[in-house]
């Protein structure tokens, strides 16, 4: 079993050199096959030389650099891109995650599963107000929404099979949500604790904002994925749903002008019925304009909406 290791790099110069050691300390035990791929995403401090001299060194460390800043997704895009192994590991560059903890992933992933993600237990125990609870919440918050129950959808230490990306395009800040990406798209998914060290260098490039991005890019995979094939059913569902309203808050300006003799036009509830139905009957109109573009998209494409994992005698 080959690994490739994935490693996005902005501005770690001082721990880059750390983590190579410490890879090249433990991938052997685990695998005679291996790389490592960092991803300079177009740093601005010295690490492309750093990583540079590290390469000439050692032939199993391979240097991608962007030519252009573009963020944690777009740089594993390109890792992913380029990887030749059979499991693909993701960690970060900060020293935060342990290289000691692949060997629990590969482990857990031998088990049958197609992902196996990493869980900081004990992270920000000190920082329970301003970092525990909203990553908590932001955690709780991504797995209802996805479906996927996993306590730390942000750490970037995760195990996955080689062949359950495909075709899938990585872009905004969605790799914070492949697990769930993955398991719509048939994908075993599980987690297991994993260590977390404090960052020796340098400082951290997240915050508060990027959960509200992460978000949003889930709401839009969340119906990618589920209503791409029957947008109808989404765009018609919320239009009846507003017409439903709408007619009940009809009803009740009638109630309250036979009932209270409170005249049509002293109340804003015929407006609101009125907007609700409109936009109802809108939502319907574009639920089927949706659908004719659906059909597009697969039929033109030459597109399907299923996934085969197997064939057997075929």
């Amino acid at each position: 079993m080959k690994l490739s290791v994935i490693t996005p790099v902005y501005n770690e110069e001082k721990n880059i050199t750390s983590l190579h050691k410490e890879l090249s300390a433990v991938l052997p035990s685990i695998s005679s096959g291996y790389e490592i791929i960092a991803i300079d995403d177009a740093s601005i401090d010295g690490s492309a030389d750093v990583l540079g001299k590290i390469a000439k060194t050692d032939s199993r460390f391979k240097v991608i650099r962007l030519r252009a800043h573009r963020g944690q997704t777009a740089a594993l895009a390109a890792g992913i891109a380029a990887a030749s192994g059979d499991v693909i590991i993701l960690i970060d560059s900060d020293l935060e995650n342990n290289p000691q903890d692949i060997a629990p992933l590969l482990k857990k992933l031998e088990e049958g599963y197609d992902v196996v993600s990493g869980w900081r237990k004990k992270r920000w125990q000190e920082q329970a107000l301003t970092r525990r609870i909203p990553s908590q919440l932001a955690n709780w918050l991504i797995s209802k929404i996805s479906g996927i129950d996993l306590h730390d959808y942000g750490c970037t230490l995760k195990a996955y099979r080689k062949e359950v990306f495909g075709d899938i395009l990585l872009y905004g800040e969605m790799h914070r949500i492949i697990p769930a990406y993955l398991a719509w798209r048939g994908a075993r998914v599980a987690e297991i604790p994993v260590g977390h060290r404090p960052r020796r260098y340098g400082k951290s490039n997240y915050g508060i904002s990027r959960a509200f991005r992460v978000l949003l890019d889930l709401i839009f995979l969340k119906f990618f994925n589920t209503y791409l094939s029957r947008p109808m059913h989404f765009f018609g569902g919320l239009g009846f749903i507003l017409i439903f309203f709408g007619f009940i808050t009809m009803f009740g300006a009638i109630f309250i002008r036979f009932t209270y003799h409170i005249s049509l036009i002293q109340t804003p509830l015929p407006t609101l019925a009125a907007m609700l139905i409109i936009v109802g009957v809108q939502l319907i109109v574009m639920g089927i304009l949706a659908e004719l573009l659906m059909r597009t998209y697969y039929e033109s494409q030459g597109k399907t909406p299923y996934i085969i994992k197997e064939k057997i005698n075929l």
